[in-house]
Protein backbone atom coordinates (compact mmCIF):
# COMPACT_ATOMS: atom_id res chain seq x y z
CA UNK A 1 0.00 0.00 0.00
CA UNK A 2 2.82 2.40 0.86
CA UNK A 3 4.45 1.70 -2.49
CA UNK A 4 1.12 2.38 -4.22
CA UNK A 5 0.77 5.79 -2.56
CA UNK A 6 4.42 6.57 -3.33
CA UNK A 7 3.93 5.75 -7.01
CA UNK A 8 0.69 7.76 -7.13
CA UNK A 9 2.25 10.90 -5.67
CA UNK A 10 5.34 10.54 -7.86
CA UNK A 11 3.00 10.33 -10.85
CA UNK A 12 1.09 13.46 -9.79
CA UNK A 13 4.08 15.54 -8.75
CA UNK A 14 6.01 14.70 -11.91
CA UNK A 15 3.06 14.49 -14.28
CA UNK A 16 4.94 16.53 -16.87
CA UNK A 17 7.39 13.61 -17.28
CA UNK A 18 4.56 11.18 -18.03
CA UNK A 19 2.73 13.40 -20.54
CA UNK A 20 3.71 11.46 -23.68
CA UNK A 21 2.55 8.20 -22.09
CA UNK A 22 -0.74 9.74 -20.93
CA UNK A 23 -1.31 11.19 -24.42
CA UNK A 24 -0.80 7.74 -25.91
CA UNK A 25 -3.19 6.07 -23.47
CA UNK A 26 -6.00 8.64 -23.27
CA UNK A 27 -5.86 10.52 -26.56
CA UNK A 28 -7.91 13.73 -26.54
CA UNK A 29 -8.93 13.12 -22.92
CA UNK A 30 -5.50 14.52 -22.06
CA UNK A 31 -7.01 18.00 -22.34
CA UNK A 32 -9.62 17.22 -19.69
CA UNK A 33 -6.88 15.83 -17.44
CA UNK A 34 -4.74 18.94 -17.89
CA UNK A 35 -7.73 21.18 -17.21
CA UNK A 36 -8.44 19.30 -13.98
CA UNK A 37 -4.85 19.47 -12.74
CA UNK A 38 -4.51 23.23 -13.29
CA UNK A 39 -7.98 23.92 -11.89
CA UNK A 40 -7.19 21.95 -8.73
CA UNK A 41 -3.71 23.47 -8.37
CA UNK A 42 -5.16 26.99 -8.49
CA UNK A 43 -8.66 26.35 -7.13
CA UNK A 44 -8.35 23.97 -4.20
CA UNK A 45 -6.38 25.29 -1.25
CA UNK A 46 -5.39 21.76 -0.19
CA UNK A 47 -3.58 20.87 -3.44
CA UNK A 48 -0.64 23.29 -3.77
CA UNK A 49 1.65 20.31 -4.48
CA UNK A 50 0.28 19.77 -8.00
CA UNK A 51 2.55 20.78 -10.91
CA UNK A 52 2.01 24.22 -12.41
CA UNK A 53 4.79 26.13 -14.17
CA UNK A 54 6.72 23.05 -15.31
CA UNK A 55 3.51 21.41 -16.57
CA UNK A 56 2.65 24.41 -18.76
CA UNK A 57 6.21 24.51 -20.11
CA UNK A 58 6.21 20.77 -20.87
CA UNK A 59 2.84 21.03 -22.63
CA UNK A 60 4.12 23.92 -24.72
CA UNK A 61 7.10 21.81 -25.75
CA UNK A 62 4.83 18.93 -26.78
CA UNK A 63 2.68 21.33 -28.80
CA UNK A 64 5.74 22.14 -30.92
CA UNK A 65 6.28 18.49 -31.92
CA UNK A 66 4.63 16.76 -34.84
CA UNK A 67 1.49 14.95 -33.70
CA UNK A 68 1.69 16.58 -30.27
CA UNK A 69 -0.77 18.71 -28.35
CA UNK A 70 -2.70 21.47 -30.08
CA UNK A 71 -1.33 24.86 -29.01
CA UNK A 72 -4.60 26.80 -29.33
CA UNK A 73 -6.54 24.21 -27.35
CA UNK A 74 -3.86 24.19 -24.66
CA UNK A 75 -3.92 27.96 -24.26
CA UNK A 76 -7.72 28.00 -24.03
CA UNK A 77 -8.04 25.22 -21.45
CA UNK A 78 -5.20 26.58 -19.31
CA UNK A 79 -6.65 30.10 -19.37
CA UNK A 80 -10.13 28.89 -18.46
CA UNK A 81 -8.94 26.48 -15.76
CA UNK A 82 -6.57 29.04 -14.20
CA UNK A 83 -9.19 31.82 -14.11
CA UNK A 84 -11.98 29.55 -12.86
CA UNK A 85 -9.64 27.94 -10.33
CA UNK A 86 -8.71 31.25 -8.73
CA UNK A 87 -12.34 32.39 -8.75
CA UNK A 88 -13.42 29.16 -7.04
CA UNK A 89 -10.66 29.51 -4.45
CA UNK A 90 -11.69 33.10 -3.73
CA UNK A 91 -15.32 32.05 -3.20
CA UNK A 92 -14.30 29.20 -0.90
CA UNK A 93 -12.25 31.65 1.16
CA UNK A 94 -15.06 34.20 1.24
CA UNK A 95 -17.79 31.74 2.24
CA UNK A 96 -15.98 29.14 4.33
CA UNK A 97 -12.42 30.38 4.94
CA UNK A 98 -12.65 31.30 8.62
CA UNK A 99 -14.71 28.20 9.39
CA UNK A 100 -12.22 25.91 7.62
CA UNK A 101 -9.23 27.37 9.45
CA UNK A 102 -11.05 27.23 12.80
CA UNK A 103 -12.55 23.74 12.53
CA UNK A 104 -9.83 22.00 10.49
CA UNK A 105 -6.51 23.53 11.58
CA UNK A 106 -4.50 20.55 10.29
CA UNK A 107 -6.05 20.65 6.81
CA UNK A 108 -3.87 23.55 5.65
CA UNK A 109 -0.37 24.13 6.98
CA UNK A 110 -0.43 27.30 9.13
CA UNK A 111 2.94 28.42 7.78
CA UNK A 112 1.54 28.36 4.24
CA UNK A 113 -1.38 30.57 5.25
CA UNK A 114 0.94 32.92 7.15
CA UNK A 115 3.22 33.13 4.12
CA UNK A 116 0.30 33.99 1.85
CA UNK A 117 -1.13 36.53 4.32
CA UNK A 118 2.25 38.28 4.67
CA UNK A 119 2.65 38.32 0.91
CA UNK A 120 -0.85 39.71 0.46
CA UNK A 121 -0.42 42.31 3.22
CA UNK A 122 2.82 43.57 1.67
CA UNK A 123 1.67 43.80 -1.93
CA UNK A 124 -2.06 44.45 -1.64
CA UNK A 125 -4.22 43.81 -4.69
CA UNK A 126 -1.32 43.15 -7.06
CA UNK A 127 -0.42 40.13 -4.90
CA UNK A 128 -3.04 38.20 -6.88
CA UNK A 129 -1.10 38.90 -10.09
CA UNK A 130 2.34 38.25 -8.58
CA UNK A 131 1.16 35.05 -6.85
CA UNK A 132 0.64 33.42 -10.25
CA UNK A 133 4.40 33.06 -10.45
CA UNK A 134 5.01 31.59 -6.99
CA UNK A 135 4.30 27.91 -6.20
CA UNK A 136 2.16 27.36 -3.07
CA UNK A 137 1.44 31.10 -2.79
CA UNK A 138 -0.37 30.80 -6.14
CA UNK A 139 -2.78 28.34 -4.56
CA UNK A 140 -3.29 30.19 -1.27
CA UNK A 141 -3.46 33.85 -2.36
CA UNK A 142 -7.02 33.69 -3.78
CA UNK A 143 -8.20 31.89 -0.63
CA UNK A 144 -6.66 34.58 1.57
CA UNK A 145 -8.12 37.31 -0.66
CA UNK A 146 -11.56 35.79 -0.16
CA UNK A 147 -11.10 35.71 3.61
CA UNK A 148 -9.99 39.34 3.52
CA UNK A 149 -13.10 40.29 1.52
CA UNK A 150 -11.27 41.91 -1.40
CA UNK A 151 -13.87 43.36 -3.77
CA UNK A 152 -14.53 40.66 -6.38
CA UNK A 153 -14.27 43.02 -9.37
CA UNK A 154 -10.78 44.05 -8.27
CA UNK A 155 -9.86 40.43 -7.68
CA UNK A 156 -11.20 39.42 -11.11
CA UNK A 157 -9.06 42.01 -12.93
CA UNK A 158 -5.85 40.74 -11.34
CA UNK A 159 -7.00 37.14 -11.71
CA UNK A 160 -7.51 37.44 -15.47
CA UNK A 161 -4.40 39.50 -16.20
CA UNK A 162 -2.29 37.16 -14.09
CA UNK A 163 -3.68 34.05 -15.79
CA UNK A 164 -3.11 35.45 -19.29
CA UNK A 165 0.49 36.42 -18.49
CA UNK A 166 1.22 33.09 -16.76
CA UNK A 167 -0.20 30.89 -19.51
CA UNK A 168 1.31 32.75 -22.46
CA UNK A 169 4.69 33.04 -20.76
CA UNK A 170 5.14 29.37 -19.82
CA UNK A 171 3.26 27.64 -22.62
CA UNK A 172 4.90 30.00 -25.10
CA UNK A 173 8.31 29.40 -23.53
CA UNK A 174 7.87 25.65 -23.81
CA UNK A 175 6.69 25.96 -27.41
CA UNK A 176 9.70 28.05 -28.42
CA UNK A 177 12.47 26.46 -26.38
CA UNK A 178 11.23 23.14 -24.95
CA UNK A 179 12.50 20.96 -27.80
CA UNK A 180 16.04 22.28 -27.88
CA UNK A 181 18.40 19.30 -27.30
CA UNK A 182 19.98 20.79 -24.18
CA UNK A 183 16.57 21.55 -22.66
CA UNK A 184 15.24 18.05 -23.39
CA UNK A 185 18.34 16.38 -21.95
CA UNK A 186 18.43 18.52 -18.81
CA UNK A 187 14.77 19.02 -18.03
CA UNK A 188 15.27 18.70 -14.26
CA UNK A 189 17.67 21.66 -14.38
CA UNK A 190 15.25 23.53 -16.63
CA UNK A 191 12.47 22.92 -14.12
CA UNK A 192 14.61 24.44 -11.38
CA UNK A 193 15.33 27.38 -13.67
CA UNK A 194 11.60 27.80 -14.31
CA UNK A 195 10.94 27.99 -10.58
CA UNK A 196 13.67 30.60 -10.13
CA UNK A 197 12.35 32.55 -13.11
CA UNK A 198 8.85 32.37 -11.63
CA UNK A 199 10.09 34.02 -8.45
CA UNK A 200 11.77 36.96 -10.19
CA UNK A 201 8.69 39.25 -10.13
CA UNK A 202 8.32 38.65 -6.39
CA UNK A 203 12.05 39.23 -5.83
CA UNK A 204 11.77 42.51 -7.69
CA UNK A 205 8.80 43.64 -5.58
CA UNK A 206 10.20 42.51 -2.24
CA UNK A 207 13.88 43.44 -2.60
CA UNK A 208 15.06 45.01 -5.83
CA UNK A 209 12.35 47.66 -6.19
CA UNK A 210 13.06 49.14 -2.74
CA UNK A 211 16.81 48.99 -3.30
CA UNK A 212 16.52 50.80 -6.63
CA UNK A 213 14.29 53.45 -5.05
CA UNK A 214 16.88 54.06 -2.32
CA UNK A 215 19.63 54.32 -4.91
CA UNK A 216 17.57 56.82 -6.89
CA UNK A 217 16.95 59.03 -3.86
CA UNK A 218 20.62 59.24 -2.94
Amino acid sequence: MEALYSNFFDYILHFDRYLPLVMEQYGHWIYAILFTIVFCETGLVVTPFLPGDSLLFACGALAATAGGLDLTTLVIIFLVSAILGDACNYMIGEEFGHRILRNYPKLIKPQHIQKAEAFYAKHGHKAIFLARFAPIVRTLAPFVAGIGSMHYRTFAIYNVTGAVTWVFLFVGGGYLFGNMPWVKNNFSHVTLGIIIFSLLPIFYETHLKGWLAKRKNK
